[in-house]
This record gives C-alpha cells, structure tokens and sequence, in this order.
C-alpha cells in the first residue's frame, strides 16, 4: 500500500513540531510514490521562494530514493551525478530533502523542507520521515 493521507499528515506535523521547537519558519512538502503532492504547509512568514524549493526537494528525493544532499554530493563538477539538477524539471540537490520508507523498506513518497539553514532543513526533514516509518 501506499503513502496515505494520514501518514503524510503525520510527516507534515512532526516537520511543523520540530520547526516550531526549532524556532524556524518552513514550508514543508509530502509527495507520494508518484512524486505527487500530498500535504504541504507554508508556516506563517515562511519564505515564499522556499515553497516551490520543499516541493522539488521532495520530489528530487524520491525520484532517486536518497536523501537530497547525498545527491548534492555526487552531483559536484568531476562527479557522477554532475549537471543531474537540470533534469526532471530542476531537481534540488542540498540537504533537506528525504525519501519516506515504510515497512519492509517499500518506498512510500519523499519529504522536503525549505526555510532556513540546509541543516535546519535536513532537520526538520528528518523528523517528518521518521514520523511515517523507518528509513
């Protein structure tokens, strides 16, 4: 089965605590196995650019089922992955992004959180996957 509404909801909300306990404002974004948006949240006076920047985090991190910034590491000048952002529509490719995994390791969707620093981000990201299952 895949990513439900509810567990996405869950993501969301973990992501929105730990953003609140961390004093940030994020935009936080759930896709599913598709890449399709689920849930998405605009904190209060989030920036707007981050908006579109958590949904393609998301997305980036499931379309290649890795964390984001793992792709911003093989993705430097002389690297494997280089020139990758410029595919599928602008991928995203610093921390802050990561894939949602359920039971067994079935991936379900991705998460993304766009607002402040990338390790806030990665932060916030992370407590919104653990939220719906192991990783």
């Amino acid at each position: 089965m895949g990513l439900t509404l509810k567990q996405a909801q869950a993501a969301v909300q973990a992501a929105h605590e730990k953003a609140l306990e961390m004093g940030v404002k994020m935009n936080i974004a759930v896709v599913d196995a598709g890449a399709n948006l689920v849930a998405l949240i605009r904190m209060d006076d989030a920036w707007l650019g981050s908006l579109d920047i958590a949904i393609k985090k998301a997305k980036t991190a499931r379309y290649f089922d890795m964390p984001t910034g793992a792709i911003g590491g093989l993705s430097q000048p002389g690297g494997p992955l280089f020139g990758i952002e410029h595919s599928n529509g602008g991928l995203i490719t610093f921390p802050g992004g990561i894939p949602l995994k359920g039971d067994g390791g079935l991936m379900m969707g991705g998460i993304g959180v766009s607002g402040s620093t990338v390790e806030d981000d990665h932060a916030v990201a992370e407590a919104g996957a653990n939220a719906v299952g192991p990783r």
